[in-house]
């Protein structure tokens, strides 16, 4: 059993020259190296270690040889102290796996991960830093055999680790290993496979690898899980952003064809993106589909509107959004109000500007911030 022992006990047993983890009492635990995590604290009863072969193997081979190796009787230490859940052992052996990931021994971190996945144990933030260390190396296969595994512990993987994930990918124009794995998702997560892949489109989406993106969106239109509307309105941000409005609106066509009735969210993105391309004509016919649709707009798409209208010099529609919005009990912003402002000004019409200047400054504290802008979150 584990007991915590005084600091200058402990340094008879470890060099200071090496890896610092102060635990939660604040005691400096000083670990030089992994062999070193023996006795007087480790059970002496070692596990035996299942060999390990297939991906694995090949992950070993790949990562530097010149490092020294964690040999199998420290590995049976490690798991057996592991196995009897102390919180202390995990800390230390998850910032171990760190300091390996950091001086680019990764051969040693993936035999010590797999070996606690064999026995079911998993180091959450230990595999996250060797994602960041695969996505430097842009090492695509280790890349993915880690994200299986994490996919295999839990469902709820952070926004990080996809995007460490799709950073393996940015010196590559080969997407053959990519869809394989999407396929193998699908497998993996069952239920959840759209969920998880919903994720990694956005990552690549994030990290600006737009073309990726892509084909993992088309290539899911032909497997047993369809994309969904959360699906259909990533790649409708993402052709946006960009400005592939044409494509942006097949995409939607396509949607609403394949029995995926659009949101608030996907008429936000069409309005904001054709607004910056002038489209105050798509702007309309669209506004009024989505009130057709029952689908009530929100501060978002107001902003989006009468900053078009108004800036294109049609202030008469832009005010009399405006006028719409209040009467729904929108909030305006401060940004409306500006744009009004400003707009009103350059069309010589002060006076109305001024009074809208006045009435602004009067509603300060009730007007919508930053967090009214935000969108909810994708997952």
């Amino acid at each position: 059993m584990y007991r915590r022992r005084p600091h200058a006990e402990l340094g008879r047993f470890y060099s200071s020259a090496d890896l610092e983890i102060l635990d939660d009492t604040g005691i400096k635990i000083i670990v030089s190296h992994i062999s070193q995590l023996v006795s007087p604290w480790i059970s002496p009863v070692f596990a035996t270690l299942s060999k390990t072969s297939g991906n694995y193997q090949s992950l070993v081979t790949r990562a530097s040889q010149n490092e020294g190796e964690v040999t199998e009787e420290v590995l049976n230490q490690i798991l057996a102290t592991v196995e009897n859940d102390s919180k202390s052992a995990k800390e230390i052996c998850t910032a171990y796996i760190e300091k390996l990931c950091r001086a680019g021994n990764l051969s040693d971190a993936v035999q010590l991960l797999q070996s606690l996945r064999d026995k079911n144990i998993y180091l959450r933030t230990a595999y996250n830093c060797l994602l960041v260390a695969a996505a430097e190396r842009n090492d695509m296969v280790l890349s993915i055999q880690i994200l299986k595994d994490l996919l295999v512990s839990s469902r709820s993987l952070s926004a990080a680790c996809y995007i460490n994930f799709a950073r393996s990918f940015t010196k590559t124009n080969d997407c053959t290993q990519l869809v394989r794995f999407v396929e193998e998702v699908m497998d993996i997560t069952f239920l959840d496979s759209i969920i998880v892949v919903n994720r990694i489109i956005f990552a690549f989406a994030e990290s600006r690898q737009i073309e990726k993106a892509l084909v993992i969106f088309d290539h899911i239109k032909g497997l047993k899980c369809k994309p969904d509307l959360i699906t259909y309105n990533t790649v409708l941000d993402i052709l946006g952003r960009v400005g592939r409005v044409n494509e942006m609106l097949q995409e939607f066509a396509s949607m609403k064809e394949a029995g995926i009735a659009p949101d608030f969210i996907s008429y936000n993105t069409l309005l904001n993106s054709l607004r910056k391309i002038g489209r105050l004509d798509l702007c309309s016919v669209y506004f009024q589909e989505m009130g057709e649709s029952g689908i009530n707009p929100d501060l978002l798409t107001y902003t989006a509107l009468i900053e078009s209208f108004g800036r294109s010099g049609y202030v008469e529609e832009s005010l009399r959004l405006f006028s719409d919005m209040k009467q729904r009990q929108i909030r305006p912003s401060i940004y409306v109000y500006r744009s009004l402002i400003n707009n009103l000004k350059k069309m010589g019409k002060v006076d109305l500007a001024m009074t809208l200047l006045e009435e602004m400054n009067s509603s300060l504290s009730d007007l919508a911030g930053p967090k009214d802008f935000k969108r909810k979150a994708r997952w």
